[in-house]
């Protein structure tokens, strides 16, 4: 094909082009106008022709080659338009049947939700779930799961919103498994966060500020909000320009994590919201969004203020709708660095789990992107790592904790532990100190 356009006003008299096929034998071809169809790479996709015009000479003039250049345009946007809704279509039905394998394989199976549903429930008091000092190390994975099964009937969650008891189980399960094996960041931190959650509510008196739709969405904001964590940060997400940064400009792992728990919920057997009125659905989602969003500690940052200020006025009750938004966000951060206010060995410890999760980064960070971390993911820096600790009190803990410690009483013991661990931190901060002090280093070495 030359891609011209062929405008022949005798075609019986030329020998260019010949008649394929039977035609008409009293039909006489006396002019033909041609014009290619071009797709959106300027490639030829077909050829729109025209024979005989309707007039007495059957002649085409150049004003019908403009305009059938203009259909012929038409034609080619047509059939690039048409392809694409196929290859769209194609797309979709094989990301369909993507998220059915996933489905299958991230849904937990039938006998594991067998052997749940039929394990007797200890109670809030033997798990010690109310406790600010709750510790999980005690616990097996599945007594997590069935310490979750807990909160969720004594904070009548159930009964009130008629879940299935089948469905909680599956959906539990569920969570569990698509939390990844990381080091600090898997299913028992989150389950960890639920647990202050549970205790923030109840034994430490914020129920009155909350509805019961609120509640529920908390909890399972809690053990949702770093589903499918990898093990790295926003900031690795976007250095590495990895398919969750494409996808997500801000936020990156907390929308992620937000979706795959949408994902789970509409996965056959899971939704444990399945009995909601569609106005509940849409708040529940709603307080769901906005509780695993405001994890991101830049979103923390951003509205701390506004939450701090609220109750320094005195406000009690929140009841505005931007205020109990703002209210849920510094609870789930609360929440989710709770650690910093647990005893003191069981804080150390964590300690140990998050920094080396850190330092795993800060290798991968050195490996791949060829440049150092700082010093909170630098292994070679992890003599610091008191100093760091108190730091992060400092500039993240201390302020949220003094505001709910302010807010009701009932929370000021986890500004206590946080008081009290910043001193064991500052005294190791110290000690290490003075342990690489120049002439103190001299001393040990003449020793």
């Amino acid at each position: 094909m030359t891609g011209e356009t062929i405008n022949m006003d005798d075609f019986a008299s030329q020998n260019r082009f010949v008649i394929d096929g039977e035609t008409d034998k009293d039909h006489q071809i006396h002019s033909i106008l041609c014009q290619p169809i071009y797709n959106s790479e300027r490639k030829i996709i077909g050829v729109a022709q025209m024979i005989n015009r309707t007039t007495d000479d059957h002649l085409f003039t150049d004003q019908d080659e403009n305009l059938f250049e203009a259909f012929a345009i038409f034609c080619g946007l047509g059939i690039h338009n048409t392809q694409m809704y196929e290859n769209a279509l194609r797309l979709m039905a094989k990301q369909q049947v993507a998220l059915e394998v996933l489905s299958y394989h991230a849904t937990a199976q039938k006998d594991e939700v067998e052997k749940l549903k039929g394990k007797p429930i200890a109670s809030v008091a033997e798990f010690k779930l109310e406790s600010f000092a709750f510790s999980d190390f005690n616990l097996t994975e599945d007594e997590t799961v069935q310490a979750s099964i807990r909160m969720f009937m004594d904070l009548n969650l159930v009964d009130r919103f008629h879940i299935p008891y089948k469905v909680l189980c599956r959906w539990l399960l569920s969570v569990r498994k698509n939390y990844r094996p990381v080091i600090y960041h898997n299913w028992r931190h989150a389950f960890n966060v639920a647990q202050t959650m549970f205790s923030l509510i109840k034994a430490g008196g914020m129920m009155t500020m909350l509805t019961q739709l609120e509640v529920m969405g908390l909890i399972v904001a809690c053990l949702c909000h770093d589903l499918d964590h990898r093990g790295t940060n926003n900031t690795f997400q976007t250095k590495t320009a990895s398919p969750l940064a494409l996808l997500y400009s801000t936020s990156t792992m907390e929308h992620h994590h937000f979706d795959h728990s949408i994902m789970i919920l509409n996965s056959e057997g899971n939704n444990i919201f399945q009995a909601l009125s569609p106005e509940e659905y849409r708040d529940v989602i709603s307080v769901l969004e906005g509780a695993i969003l405001s994890t991101d500690l830049a979103i923390y940052f951003k509205k701390r203020n506004g939450f701090f200020s609220l109750v320094e006025s005195g406000e009690k009750t929140f009841q505005k709708p931007a205020d109990k938004e703002l209210l849920r966000g510094m609870m789930m951060t609360a929440c989710d660095v709770s650690a910093i206010a647990k005893p003191w060995d069981i804080q150390r410890d964590v300690a140990e789990l998050v920094f080396s999760e850190f330092f795993e980064q800060g290798d991968m960070e050195r490996q791949q992107l060829q440049e150092e971390p700082i010093a909170m993911m630098d292994r070679k820096k992890r003599d610091e790592l008191p100093k760091m600790q108190v730091g992060f009190i400092d500039a993240i803990c201390m302020p949220v904790y003094k505001s709910f410690a302010d807010l009701t009483p009932g929370l000021k013991p986890l500004m206590d532990g946080v008081v009290h661990n910043r001193q064991e931190w500052e005294s190791l901060a110290k000690e290490q100190e003075r342990l690489s002090t120049p002439d103190l280093q001299n001393n040990v070495k003449k020793a």
